[in-house]
Formats: structure tokens, C-alpha cells, sequence
């Protein structure tokens, strides 16, 4: 695997493209996403939570040409090729046609959309947490088509058959991942 940049240089090329504070605590939240579902199926912890923090680059400054104009912002900043594929890659069928390949591009496909699905139902818990959400309360809000309207159900369950996994696996599986990143996203807002 090609060296990559740090976290710290990460950042800095993250906030270089990116202001609002929306597009940063997605960027946060989809890292320890990222980091969790690596630790769990013993890969390359650091790897993908760098391709996690920088998978939407563009998407603020660039949105109808998203993952596009990423490979140069990108570049300029010091990433490799081989991240810039796995970050491309999730826009695929949207924006690119760099399909998702490696298991890691694959589940940063099917959870991107999905963060942004279990963040919005956790702001509408009394707690406006997921530490205490359950997947029945998850599945109802996913099954509601008015609610989060913006996160694609298709393209969740998309990523979920790429990875062979039931969809009720994946809902449950990055809601864990989001419990385990909560606190520090939360702290890296501040």
C-alpha cells in the first residue's frame, strides 16, 4: 500500500475546500466510520479513515461535479492514486464511473449516504444521540421516503448488496460505528 498523507495534513486540505461546519462533522463522522469498520475487519485503520475525512473535498465548492475536480484538489494536496480512487469511487453511478472495488471503497460507498440518514433520525431523538437509537427506530425512519429525503435509500441498499451484507446489517453496523465516534466528532466541533 502507497504512503498517504497525515491526519494533520488531511485536515488541513479538508478545511482548505470546506467551511461549513455540516460538511466537516460529515467529514468527522464518516473518519471514525471508517476507522471503526477497518479496527473490525483488521485493516488499515489509518488508510481509511483518511479516505473517510476526505471523501466529499469537492462536494461544498463543487457539487455538480462531485469526485470530479476531487483528483486534482486531491493531487495538489499530496494524495496518492490509490486513495483518490477509493475516495472517487463513491460517487459511483452518480458523478464517476470508478466503481468501488476494494472492500473498503465498498462499505465507504454504502455507509456515506447512510451517516447522513442515522445522524438526522439521532436529531429528532430527545437525546439527539445514537448511543440510545435501536434498529426498529432506525428502519422506520429509513422506510419513511419524506424523511432525510437528500440520503439515497437506493444507493444504501446498492452498497449493502456490493457487500453482501443483509441491509438490516449494515443499518446496524454504522449505527455501532457512529456510537463509537460520537463523542470525539462531537469534541472536534468545538
Amino acid at each position: 500500500m502507497e504512503a498517504y498523507i497525515s491526519r494533520e495534513a488531511a485536515l488541513e486540505l479538508l478545511k482548505k475546500y470546506n467551511q461549513d461546519p455540516f460538511h466537516i462533522q460529515h467529514a468527522y463522522t464518516v473518519e471514525g466510520v471508517m476507522r471503526w469498520y477497518a479496527e473490525q475487519m483488521g485493516e488499515d485503520v489509518d488508510f481509511w479513515g483518511m479516505v473517510g475525512l476526505l471523501h466529499d473535498i469537492d462536494f461544498e465548492q463543487f457539487p455538480e461535479e462531485h469526485c470530479i475536480k476531487a483528483p486534482d484538489l486531491l493531487r495538489e494536496g499530496g494524495v496518492g492514486e490509490e486513495m483518490i480512487h477509493a475516495i472517487c469511487s463513491h460517487a459511483y453511478g452518480m458523478h464517476v464511473d470508478i466503481k468501488p472495488e476494494h472492500i473498503m471503497e465498498k462499505v465507504l460507498f454504502a455507509t456515506d449516504e447512510l451517516t447522513g440518514l442515522i445522524w438526522a433520525a439521532a436529531l429528532m431523538r430527545p437525546s439527539k444521540s445514537v448511543q440510545d437509537m435501536e434498529l426498529k427506530s432506525l428502519k422506520k425512519k429509513y422506510k419513511s421516503k419524506g424523511f432525510a429525503a437528500g440520503c439515497s435509500r437506493e444507493v444504501i441498499e446498492q452498497g449493502a448488496e456490493m457487500l453482501g451484507w443483509d441491509l438490516n446489517d449494515l443499518l446496524e453496523k454504522t449505527m455501532e460505528a457512529m456510537r463509537s465516534c460520537e463523542t470525539s466528532v462531537s469534541e472536534q466541533m468545538k
